[in-house]
C-alpha cells in the first residue's frame, strides 16, 4: 500500500469519526463567530447551539427540533446541509437520546409509584364502599328502627257523621293498619282510608309496621255525634 492510499483510508476514517457538532464548531471558530453571533443569526438559543456542538442532543426539545437546528446552523455557516445532516443522522439515535429515564431507573420509578397507586386505589374503594353503605342505610333506614308515622286526620275531639277519613304519612316501605285493617301506602308514603264509626266515644288505632316487624302506633280518641 503506497502512502497516498494510506492517506485516503486515514482521511475516510477521520470523516466517519467526525461529529456534526464538531464540524459546525470548527467552521464557526474558523469564521470567528461566537455562539451568541450564531444565535442572533439563526434565532436558536445559544444553549441549544452549544448542546449541538457537544453532541448532547438530549438537551434539545425533540428529534425534529434537533434536525432542524442542525440544518439551520449548517446553512448559516455556509456548510453543505446534506453533508452535515448525514453526519448528524449517523450519530443520532432518537430512542437513546430522548428516552426520559434509563431502563433500570424507569423500573425503579414504576416500583416506587406502585405503593402510591395501591394506596390511592384502596382509598377509592373504601370511599365507594362508604357511599354504597350510606345509600343503603338511607334507603332502608326505617327497617332497623320504628317506622315514622304521622296521622293528619282525624284529630282528637268531636267528630260529626258516621263516615270519617283516616289519613297520614309513613315510610313507603311500611305497612299501615287502621283498626287492624291493612291500608294501601302510596310511593310517597301517604295513605288514606275511609271508615265507618258509631255514635259515642271510640278510638282509632293507626299502626305502621316495617319489614322487621318494628311498629309505631298512634291512637286517636274521638267522640262521634250524628251530623245535624
Amino acid at each position: 500500500m503506497n502512502i497516498v492510499s494510506y492517506f485516503v483510508l486515514w482521511y475516510s476514517d477521520f470523516e466517519i469519526m467526525i461529529r456534526a457538532g464538531q464540524r459546525l464548531r470548527e467552521e464557526r471558530l474558523l469564521k470567528g463567530l461566537s455562539l451568541e453571533d450564531v444565535s442572533l443569526g439563526t434565532k436558536i438559543r445559544s444553549s441549544f447551539l452549544s448542546a449541538i456542538e457537544k453532541g448532547e442532543y438530549n438537551k434539545l426539545p425533540s428529534s425534529a427540533y434537533a434536525q432542524g437546528f442542525v440544518r439551520n446552523y449548517a446553512e448559516f455557516l455556509g456548510l453543505p446541509k446534506r453533508e452535515v445532516l448525514a453526519l448528524f443522522r449517523r450519530e443520532f439515535d432518537e430512542e437513546k437520546v430522548f428516552k426520559v429515564l434509563p431502563e433500570g431507573m424507569a423500573r425503579q420509578d414504576e416500583f416506587s409509584r406502585l405503593p402510591f397507586r395501591l394506596h390511592n386505589t384502596f382509598i377509592l374503594i373504601v370511599f365507594l364502599l362508604i357511599l354504597l353503605a350510606g345509600f343503603f342505610l338511607y334507603q332502608y333506614r326505617y327497617a332497623f328502627v320504628n317506622p315514622p308515622l304521622d296521622v293528619t286526620s282525624p284529630k282528637e275531639g268531636i267528630i260529626y257523621g258516621k263516615e270519617i277519613i283516616v289519613s297520614g304519612k309513613t315510610d313507603p316501605n311500611a305497612t299501615i293498619y287502621v283498626n287492624n285493617d291493612p291500608v294501601t301506602v302510596s310511593k310517597d308514603g301517604s295513605f288514606m282510608k275511609q271508615i265507618t264509626v258509631f255514635s259515642g266515644k271510640t278510638g282509632i288505632i293507626v299502626k305502621a309496621r316495617n319489614r322487621l316487624n318494628r311498629e309505631t302506633i298512634i291512637e286517636r280518641k274521638i267522640t262521634v255525634r250524628p251530623s245535624s
